[in-house]
C-alpha cells in the first residue's frame, strides 16, 4: 500500500497512490460511507492503520479503477507536521563512518533529535541561518513507526512498522565542528528536516536490503547506498531506541545518510528512494525583519 498526503480543497489530506492516480480518504468517506480520518498522523494514532492496509488488500483491484486526481495535477505535503518525535541516527553507512571519524564506526548508535518546528515538506524552502556558516544536506531514509513498543526485540521491531518514507536531514557543519558537544544546536534550525509526501508499506519492498538512498544535488547523484551497508540495521535501531524510550504511533526514525552535500542559496536538494515520491526542496538564504 502506498499513501500520500496532498493538497486538495484547501487542506491536507491523506489519498491512496496506484497507478491509476490519487484517491483521497476523503473522497472515498463521500462515495462509499467509510469514515476514515483524513490525517495520517490521526490515523496512526487512532490505531485505525491496520484496518486501511486490510481494506486495501481486500479492494485494491477497485480501488485501482477509482482514482478521481490524475497524480500529476495534485500538490504533495509533508506527510504530516507534527510528530510526537523524530529521532536521528548519525554515521550508519561504513563507508560515511569511517570517512568523518577516520576510525571504526560506534558500537551503539549516535542519536539526536529533531524538534518539529524544523520540518517542512516537497516543494518548501530551506532556510539557511544568517551567520550559521556552511549548512549540509543529506537524503535519508526514514521508519514511520505503527504502534506503541517499548523494549522490544529485533524479531519484533519489523512489525511496528508502518512505512517508509524519504527524508532529508540538514546540519550546521560549522557549529558541529567547534563543539561536538553543539549538535543538537547545528540540527535544530527550522527548516532543517524535511519529510516526505508518500509512504510506502513494508510489504512493497521484498528485499529491504537492496533499496538505494540516494543523496541528489542540483539533478546530480552526489552518494548512494543500500540499506545492507547499514551499520544497525532498521530493525536493530528500532529495538535500541525502544529500549531508550517509548515509541508512539507517528514517531519518525532517520536511519542515516550515505553521505551529504554542502547547500548554497539557489540550490536544490532531493532525496530519491525507490517506491516513494521524490523529495525536492530548494534553498535560500533566511531573511531577518526587524
Amino acid at each position: 500500500m502506498k499513501l500520500v498526503t496532498i493538497e486538495d480543497k484547501g487542506r491536507e489530506q491523506v489519498a491512496f497512490w496506484t497507478d491509476r492516480g490519487i484517491t483521497p480518504l476523503a473522497w472515498l468517506n463521500e462515495q462509499f460511507g467509510t469514515s476514515w480520518d483524513t490525517d495520517l498522523f490521526t490515523l496512526l494514532q487512532k490505531n485505525q492503520f491496520n484496518a486501511l492496509r486490510n481494506w486495501y488488500r481486500n479492494e485494491h483491484g477497485q480501488l485501482a479503477s477509482l482514482a478521481p486526481l490524475p497524480a500529476s495535477d495534485v500538490s504533495y505535503r509533508a506527510l504530516y507536521r507534527r510528530p510526537g518525535k523524530i529521532i536521528g541516527v548519525g554515521m550508519n553507512y561504513w563507508d560515511k563512518a569511517i570517512e568523518l571519524s577516520g576510525r571504526p564506526p560506534e558500537d551503539e548508535p549516535v542519536i539526536f533529535l529533531k524538534p518539529d518546528s524544523s520540518l517542512i515538506g516537497s516543494g518548501e524552502m530551506i532556510r539557511l541561518p544568517v551567520g550559521a556558516g556552511q549548512i549540509t544536506a543529506e537524503a535519508e531514509l526514514a521508519i514511520v513507526i505503527r504502534q506503541t513498543c517499548k523494549g522490544i526485540g529485533e524479531e519484533q521491531a519489523m512489525d511496528v512498522i508502518a512505512g517508509y518514507t524519504t527524508s532529508l536531514d540538514m546540519t550546521a557543519k560549522d557549529i558541529h565542528a567547534r563543539n561536538p558537544r553543539f549538535m543538537q544546536r547545528a540540527k535544530s534550525f527550522d527548516t532543517f528536516l524535511s519529510l516526505g509526501s508518500s509512504l510506502s508499506t513494508p510489504e512493497e519492498y521484498e528485499n529491504l536490503n537492496e533499496l538505494e538512498i540516494q543523496t541528489v544535488h542540483n539533478g546530480h547523484v552526489a552518494h548512494s547506498n543500500t540499506v545492507n551497508h547499514m551499520i544497525f540495521s532498521p530493525a536493530y535501531l528500532i529495538s535500541f531506541l525502544s529500549n531508550v524510550m517509548t515509541l508512539h504511533p507517528g514517531d519518525v526514525i532517520l536511519t542515516g545518510t550515505p553521505g551529504s552535500v554542502t547547500i548554497q542559496p539557489g540550490d536544490v536538494v532531493s532525496c530519491q528512494i525507490d517506491g516513494l515520491r521524490k523529495l525536492d526542496n530548494r534553498v535560500e538564504s533566511e531573511t531577518r525583519t526587524l
